[in-house]
């Protein structure tokens, strides 16, 4: 991972610089995130996060170094990997033609690690809440139009569209009208983290601002999609699930509740299950309404820290299952 993203992209930058810098239209364009250092991004994925960063960290560098000679960016897309609304000129078709061909190339490499790691945790369907990379090859040309002036920037693929002035991103996405899934970085609810000397050393620490309190769920929320769950409930899916799941929530109606699913018939309630509980999942009352209503992906409330979870993470997949035959009854 270090090799491809970090050093892969100091050493080609470094070959083809003295052949840049012969260019009067030079251009690095790194597939990089902003510099987000919300620790969130580091706690569940602190290897993938630290080898992202390098690339980002050569934008800030290069940017810097080669001011005036090579135009150094990142570009992001705003959600999981898109035909657009510019009418394009023969010339520019061709261009974005070639940037269409490489970021499909790109995605195709890592298609296997999407399917393993998105499907795991976001179940299967994921992908209608994705955009094409459509988005991405057509923001790399509004980047690579500009002058060399243009340098040191982190952008989001949506962003720059829209300054571009597309307003229709539904040619984009792989299901249109459908919720789109953030991508990784960028904070669909940020925490605010500011850099506060310590007394200690010369090293800032960082801190974490309480966040706003999300909106309390209506009264009874849980209640109800428990109520749901249960009525839905055969031997079927006790069959083909045999695991017992605890919930521990934070908020109003919240508390300890239980989802038998080895039982025959299946049980539900609140307090503890009767036996010990293959999976535990903590998150707050209006998270689990939302996830169980299909409104939140259980991918996000994982990585994003709203969902933790605690036992067998296999077992915990199979609730997912469970979640998409609910959506439609909450």
């Amino acid at each position: 991972m270090m090799n491809i993203n970090t050093r892969g992209t100091y050493l080609t930058s470094k070959a083809c610089i003295p052949y840049l810098k012969k260019s009067k239209i030079a251009h690095i364009l790194n597939l990089s995130p902003p510099l987000n250092l919300n620790p969130l991004w580091f706690k569940q994925h602190c290897a993938y996060t630290i080898a992202k960063y390098g690339m980002s960290m050569c934008v800030l560098g290069m940017a810097e170094e080669f001011k005036g000679e090579i135009a150094v960016n990142a570009l992001w897309p705003k959600t999981d990997f898109l035909e657009s609304d510019i009418h394009c000129s023969e010339a520019k078709m061709r261009v974005k033609k070639l940037l269409l061909q490489y970021f499909s190339n790109y995605m195709s490499r890592l298609i296997a690690i999407y399917t393993a790691a998105m499907d795991m945790l976001g179940g299967s369907g994921i992908e209608s809440q994705c955009r094409k990379v459509d988005i991405m090859a057509d923001a790399a040309y509004c980047i690579f139009k500009k002058p060399k002036s243009f340098t040191g920037n982190f952008i989001i693929d949506e962003n720059i569209l829209k300054e571009e002035g597309i307003k229709n991103f539904d040619v984009y996405a792989v299901t249109p009208g459908h919720p789109l899934l953030p991508d990784f970085f960028l904070d669909e609810q940020p925490v605010t983290v500011t850099k506060e000397p310590a007394t200690h050393g010369a090293l800032p620490e960082l801190k974490e601002k309480e966040a706003q309190p999300p909106p309390k769920p209506r009264s009874g929320a849980v209640e109800g999609t428990f109520r749901i769950v249960k009525d839905s409930l055969s031997d079927d899916i006790v069959k083909a699930t045999q695991a017992i799941y605890q919930f521990e929530l934070s908020g109003e109606d919240g508390g300890t509740w239980f989802l038998d699913l080895k039982s025959k018939g299946g049980n539900v309630g609140h307090g503890e299950p009767s036996d010990r509980a293959d999976v535990v999942m903590s998150m707050s009352t209006d998270d689990f309404v939302k996830m169980f209503s299909g409104k939140l992906k259980p991918t996000i409330a994982f990585m994003s820290g709203r969902l933790k979870i605690k036992g067998n993470m296999a077992l915990a997949i199979k609730l997912e299952k469970l979640m998409n035959q609910m959506n439609a009854r909450l």
